[in-house]
């Protein structure tokens, strides 16, 4: 998928989901959700990557914080970098 189609694809989604569920979605930062998803789905499995996303975005939308998705993307790859080492796994 181009960069021009990721794009068109957000757009159309963010109308759609606006328009059936009534809430205002913001533009997204593409780059740093697939980076986010990356890390964990090397570090973690690819599986994890659209779980992990999916917890940022709620967290995100969650918080009063204006930058919640770059604090939280940070801390999600932080999180894969030290699961990738072996840390907080039993």
């Amino acid at each position: 998928m181009s960069h021009d189609q990721l794009s068109q694809w957000t757009a159309a989604a963010r109308h759609a989901l606006a328009a059936d569920l009534g809430v205002d979605i913001p533009d997204v930062d593409a780059q740093t959700l697939l980076d986010v998803a990356r890390d964990a789905a090397h570090a973690v499995d690819r599986p994890a990557a659209p779980i992990t996303t999916y917890l940022l975005g709620y967290a995100a939308a969650s918080s009063a914080t204006p930058d919640a998705l770059a604090t939280g993307a940070t801390t999600l790859q932080r999180l894969s970098a030290e699961w990738d080492l072996g840390l907080h796994r039993e």
